[in-house]
């Protein structure tokens, strides 16, 4: 095969551009696990995690809202800042 026809095969690949890949969560696993979390705050007296494991949370439980329907999504979002408030 001849240069030119290699070249050619080549500008083809270049027309094929793979899609990105998106990660969509399953809404139901991220509910069984913001639950969870809710349950354990519920159930404590006082603050059940150290500094570190409150931050994350802190910072992943409205994120990870984002993969539920609005209305429910808030409502978690209030139930967990809620605990938190309760916990302080």
């Amino acid at each position: 095969m001849s240069s030119n026809q290699l070249d050619m095969f080549e500008a083809q690949d270049e027309l094929f551009v793979p899609e990105p890949v998106v990660f969509r969560p399953d809404p139901d696993r991220v509910r069984r696990r913001l639950e969870r979390i809710l349950a354990e705050a519920r159930a404590a007296e006082s603050m059940p995690w150290d500094r570190a494991r409150r931050r994350f949370y802190e910072k992943i439980v409205p994120q990870m809202t984002l993969a539920l329907p609005e209305a429910e999504a808030a409502r978690l979002r209030l139930a967990f800042e809620t605990e938190m408030a309760r916990l302080a």
